[in-house]
C-alpha cells in the first residue's frame, strides 16, 4: 500500500483585543484548514506568541489597547520575521494606519466589515482563509523584508538616465496583488520625472484604499498620481491608481494624453479591478512605447495582459521569486514565455528605463 505525504496545516496566531472576534477569526480559519496555535488580546501578546510558538502566519487588528497592531508588527519584523495579514477597518483612518502597517514590514491586509461582523465575516470565510494561507506562504527574510519596507519608509533615488534623452511618450503598466504596495512604492519612487512615463497602476485592494494608496505614491514618487476616474485623462509625467472595485481600460490615446474609463464588469480572474483588463487594453490602444510588470501577488492575473504587451511589441518584466512576498502573478506571467527579463526588485527600474532609452 502506497502513501502520499500530507501537507502540514499552515499554523496561525489570531491577534484582536475583542475576545468575540478573536473566536469567530480563530473558528473560520480552523474551519478552513488552518491551525491556531495561540489567540492574543493586543500587540505585546502577539509579540510573545510568535517568539513561542513560531507561526506561519499571523493575523493582526490595527487598533488595540497597550501596543496596537503597527507596533507588533515592527517588533515581529525585528525579532522574529513572520508573515502578517493585517484585519483594517473599512475606513479613511482605517486605511491610513494600515498602509503604515504595511511599510513597517506586514504582508497584506483584509477588511473587517461593517454592520452585523459574525454574519458578515462568515459571508467572507472562504476569501479570509484563502487570503491567509496566501500570505502564510509569503517569505519575510532577507532581501524580501527589505523590499516590502520593513523597518522604515526610506524610498530609493530615482535612477540615473541609461542614456542621453528617453523616448517620446512612453507608457508604463504595472500590476500587483499581496505584498503589492510598498513594492510598487519602491519602483515608481526610482523612475526619474525625465522619463516622462505615463503610468498606470493596478493594485488588487478594496474600494476605500486606493485613494490613500494613490496619495501615498504621489508623496513618494516624482511623478503627480491620482486615483483613476471615469473619462480622466493623463500625459506625461503622471500616473492613475485604478479604483477599488472597478476595471479601469484605456478608452483613448491620442497627442501622447491617455484617457480611461471604469467599469463594473464581471471580475476578470476573480478580481476587480484586474490587471489583465488594463493591459490588454494598453496594448490594444497604445501605438507609442509600452513597457508592463507583473509584480508579488497571489494567482494569475496579469499573465494575459502580459502576453498581449508582448505582441503588441512592447516590453515586459516579471519580479523574481527572491524579492517576492507571493510568488503567483510573477511566475504566471513568466510562463507565458512573453516576459523578457524576470528580474530582483532592484532592478527593474533600471530595466524600464533601458527599454524606454534613447539609442545613442
Amino acid at each position: 500500500m502506497s502513501t502520499e505525504p500530507t501537507q502540514r496545516r499552515p499554523h496561525a496566531v489570531v491577534t484582536d483585543d475583542s475576545h468575540f472576534m478573536r473566536s469567530v477569526i480563530a473558528d473560520i480559519l480552523e474551519e478552513g484548514g488552518v491551525e491556531v496555535v495561540a489567540r492574543a488580546g493586543d500587540g505585546g501578546e502577539a509579540v510573545e506568541a510568535v517568539a513561542e510558538h513560531d507561526p506561519d502566519v499571523v493575523t493582526m487588528d490595527v487598533e488595540m489597547p497597550g501596543m496596537d497592531g503597527i507596533e507588533a508588527v515592527e517588533r515581529i519584523m525585528e525579532a522574529h520575521p513572520t508573515p502578517v495579514l493585517m484585519l483594517s477597518a473599512h475606513t479613511d483612518d482605517g486605511a491610513s494606519v494600515t498602509f503604515e502597517a504595511l511599510q513597517k514590514g506586514a504582508v497584506d491586509f483584509f477588511t473587517k466589515p461593517g454592520g452585523e461582523v459574525s454574519m458578515e465575516m462568515s459571508r467572507l470565510k472562504d476569501q479570509l482563509v484563502e487570503m491567509v494561507r496566501s500570505v502564510a506562504g509569503a517569505d519575510v527574510t532577507g532581501s524580501t523584508s527589505t523590499a516590502a519596507g520593513a523597518g522604515g519608509s526610506e524610498v530609493a533615488a530615482p535612477a540615473a538616465p541609461a542614456a542621453a534623452g528617453y523616448v517620446d511618450d512612453p507608457t508604463l503598466v504595472v500590476g500587483a496583488s499581496t505584498g503589492g504596495p510598498a513594492v510598487v512604492e519602491r519602483l515608481l519612487g526610482a523612475l526619474p520625472r525625465s522619463a516622462d512615463l505615463r503610468v498606470l497602476v493596478v493594485q488588487h485592494m478594496p474600494e476605500a484604499f486606493t485613494g490613500r494608496f494613490a496619495e501615498r505614491l504621489d508623496d513618494r514618487c516624482e511623478y503627480d498620481i491620482r486615483e483613476a476616474t471615469d473619462g480622466g485623462r493623463i500625459g506625461g509625467g503622471q500616473g492613475l491608481v485604478a479604483d477599488g472595485g472597478m476595471h479601469m481600460e484605456i478608452s483613448n490615446y491620442r497627442r501622447g494624453r491617455l484617457r480611461v474609463r471604469l467599469t463594473e464588469d464581471e471580475p476578470v480572474n476573480s478580481v476587480r479591478p484586474s490587471v489583465d483588463v488594463t493591459m490588454r487594453s494598453a496594448a490594444e490602444v497604445v501605438d507609442d512605447p509600452l513597457v508592463g510588470v507583473v509584480l508579488t501577488g497571489m494567482g494569475f492575473d496579469g499573465a494575459a495582459g502580459i502576453r498581449a504587451i508582448k505582441e503588441a511589441g512592447g516590453h515586459t518584466f516579471a519580479q523574481d521569486e527572491s524579492t517576492s512576498a507571493v510568488y503567483g502573478m510573477p511566475r504566471r506571467a513568466a510562463e507565458t514565455g512573453c516576459v523578457d527579463r524576470v528580474l530582483p526588485l532592484e532592478q527593474l527600474p533600471d530595466a524600464v528605463l533601458d527599454c524606454i532609452a534613447e539609442a545613442t
